[in-house]
């Protein structure tokens, strides 16, 4: 069984670049996602999930060096989460799982991140 600190050293850095990278090729065109983005840098949104990915998984630390602690709900507040976009944020996201094609063990571990995380964030009903 890989453990969470284990992921980066079975994906590396191109495995976590794979995963983001499909999955904000979505978010543009996205009717619930898209907006919330707005004229925001996409790049730098995707390089910042990049990076918090890579730490939270076992890899270098260059999120934290750069931004600090995650603080994911203070971080995306300004955001109105609600259930529907909560699901929707999964379904992009597991489309680009389902792109990725990690070891079923790492799929299964970042699907079930993706899940409680996502959920946590969210801020507002429906």
């Amino acid at each position: 069984m890989v453990e969470d600190g284990e992921i980066y050293s079975v994906v590396g850095e191109r495995g976590f670049e794979r995963l983001v990278s499909a999955f904000y090729r979505q978010v543009p065109q996205d009717d619930l996602l898209g907006p919330l983005y707005g004229d925001e840098d996409l790049q730098g949104a995707e390089q910042r999930l990049r990076d918090f990915l890579i730490f939270r998984f076992g890899g270098p630390p260059s999120y934290i060096e750069q931004r600090g602690h995650p603080r994911l709900r203070m971080r995306h507040a300004r955001f109105p989460i609600g259930q529907s976009t909560r699901d929707r944020w999964i379904e992009l996201m597991d489309r680009a799982l389902n792109e990725s094609r990690f070891p079923v063990e790492v799929e299964a571990k970042l699907r079930a991140f993706f899940a409680s995380t996502a959920t946590f964030l969210i801020n507002q009903p429906g």
